[in-house]
Order: C-alpha cells, then structure tokens, then sequence
C-alpha cells in the first residue's frame, strides 16, 4: 500500500496563510515563517481592536451629550441621574445623536431630567 504524503494539505495550509499576508511589507508577504508570526499578530490587533472600537465611541456619545447638558445648564451625570427618575430610557448612542440633530428635542429632554431631580 502506498504511503500518503502530506504535501498536498501543507502547501493549501501555507497558501492560505500567505494570502491573509497579502500586502504586508517585505518577507511578513513572502516567507511562510515570518507571514505566520505577522498574521497572529494582526489577528490579535484586529481582536483587541473590535473591543476598542466598542469603548472609544461609548466614550464619543458621552462626550457629546455632555457637550449639548453644558449648554443647557446641566453636567452629564445628573442629567443621566434625572433621565433615570423620570423613567426614560435612551441608550447613549441615541442621546448623543438626538443632541446633533434636534437640539430643541434635548433640551426637552434637559428640562424633563431637571424636573424629576426636583
């Protein structure tokens, strides 16, 4: 019986590997070895990156909200306490465009918080 070699699936595994570092500089796009240490590491970056992206626009909408609360006479964590009270839920992402786009709105919003602190 003959023997099977392996080449056949080690070649597609290598290809595969060359093709995710497709445009990577220098030998990180040629050589096997080092496109293999250059792919996990982007992997990692790509990974970390989808958690940061998630925390760095939280921190974008709460930034504009506290922008748009300033200018109505409010900082953004007693404006977030008096939301609460009065029983509004608004995520911060919806908050944030509400305060771009209908600036009269928010300020409704404002006054709805400032009246359920009271």
């Amino acid at each position: 019986m003959a023997r099977i070699k392996g080449a056949t699936m080690t070649r597609k595994r290598r290809n595969k590997v060359l093709k995710l570092a497709k445009g990577y500089y220098g030998s990180k796009s040629k050589l096997f070895k080092t496109a293999k240490q250059a792919v996990m590491k982007s992997g990692n970056y790509a990974y970390i990156g989808r958690k940061q992206k998630k925390r760095d626009f939280r921190r974008l909408w709460i930034t504009r909200i506290s922008a748009a609360c300033k200018l109505n006479g409010m900082n953004y964590s007693t404006f977030m306490n008096g939301l609460k009270k009065a029983d509004i839920s608004l995520n911060r992402k919806m908050l944030s465009e509400i305060a771009i786009a209908d600036p009269a709105a928010f300020t409704a919003l404002t006054e709805k918080a400032k009246a359920a602190l009271k």
